[in-house]
């Protein structure tokens, strides 16, 4: 995933799990307030770490550390050239992708105290893990390939190739990295113990997946598209099963477990939610009013509270001498970046 606003991821098909209807909750979603986090920058990624009750945000060169509680901040990692993912595996480790330096940092959730750094080849960006084998799946853009990066040694293993650019990645616990390439509009299937691609699945009528979630009991896979669709994909035969609207230029998506719901968030200022109803059959319920621009997102499993960053916004940047072709997005006003809270009414 490039950085959002400067200035600042042969089966047999199965048939989808029989699935009661959605449970009874009110399943109406609002915003319930911000965390102010300050500063000016850009930001990409941010991931909610349910155990350890802490909030991850991407912030530029630095990640902001907040209290999925107090709904506070707690505090910051510095240190970085451009933060894209953070990923917590478990209570004492966790790891930070630097675009800008081409590294993987190691962390200690506990300390939030930086252990060591690891090279990739390119610019390291979306994360995933797989537990089965200890293995971190590092996205390489431009590069169009996977870092395999062992928790047990902190050393790559290996680079697997692709033949697009991979923009996220979602593993299943099961032993599968599931890839989304966003210029070819595929998605692969990665056998985590071979470090092995297993299949290609074109992912039409998705144009441009951005993200992807992963659902354990109907064994979903749930991408948010460019073309204002999610395409949800069965993890074994890699068919669309169904493409539910959404707003326009999504980037993240997450999955509710339990109360089977997928939430897409929107760059036009929407966060799109999405009931699985069970046999293969979707609805939209809602699309809450967020923010322009607040389009990455993380969901608290345990309060299914999602959380997304965002900032007050000014115009583009204008051409200068140094830099005669500017970025077009709009840029972050100092002192607003900020995170949006979006709580369940019930």
């Amino acid at each position: 995933m490039i950085g959002r606003y400067f200035l600042l991821c042969a089966a047999v098909p199965l048939a989808a799990p029989a699935l009661s209807s959605v449970p009874a909750f009110a399943q109406q979603y609002a915003v319930s307030g911000t965390i102010a986090l300050g500063g000016s920058g850009a930001w990409d990624y941010l991931t909610a770490d349910s155990d350890g009750r802490r909030l991850y945000v991407s912030h530029t060169s630095e990640v902001n550390v907040a209290d999925l509680d107090s709904v506070k901040p707690v505090g910051t990692m510095s240190g970085f050239g451009y933060v894209h993912g953070i990923l917590v595996v478990r209570p004492t480790l966790g790891f930070i992708s630097d675009g800008l330096k081409n590294e993987v940092a190691v962390f200690d959730p506990m300390t939030l105290k930086i252990r060591q750094k690891i090279a990739t080849e390119a610019e390291a960006n979306s994360l995933a893990y797989d537990a089965g084998t200890e293995r971190l799946f590092v996205g390489e853009r431009p590069l169009k390939s996977l870092a395999v990066i062992s928790a047990a040694t902190m050393k790559v293993e290996s680079s697997i190739p692709l033949d697009g650019t991979p923009r996220y990645q979602a593993a299943d616990g099961k032993g599968s990295i599931y890839v989304v390439l966003d210029d070819r509009s595929e998605m692969v299937r990665i056998d985590a113990k071979t470090m092995q691609v297993e299949s290609t699945w074109p992912m039409a009528p998705c144009r441009g997946p951005v993200g992807l979630a992963y659902a354990a009991a109907a064994r979903r896979l749930y991408a948010p598209c460019g073309n204002r669709m999610m395409a949800v994909v069965d993890a074994d035969s890699g068919k669309v099963v169904a493409t539910p609207a959404i707003g326009a230029r999504p980037d993240a998506t997450a999955y509710d477990d339990a109360r089977r719901l997928a939430f897409s968030s929107n760059d036009d200022g929407t966060l799109t939610i999405v009931a699985d109803r069970g046999g293969d059959k979707y609805e939209v319920i809602q699309n809450v009013e967020t923010e322009k621009g607040a389009r990455t997102m993380a969901l608290d499993e345990k309060t299914h509270a999602a959380y997304l960053s965002g900032a007050q916004l000014g115009p583009p940047p204008a051409a200068t001498p140094e830099n005669p072709k500017p970025t077009g997005h709009p840029t972050s006003l100092p002192g607003t970046f900020h995170v949006i809270v979006v709580k369940p009414a019930d």
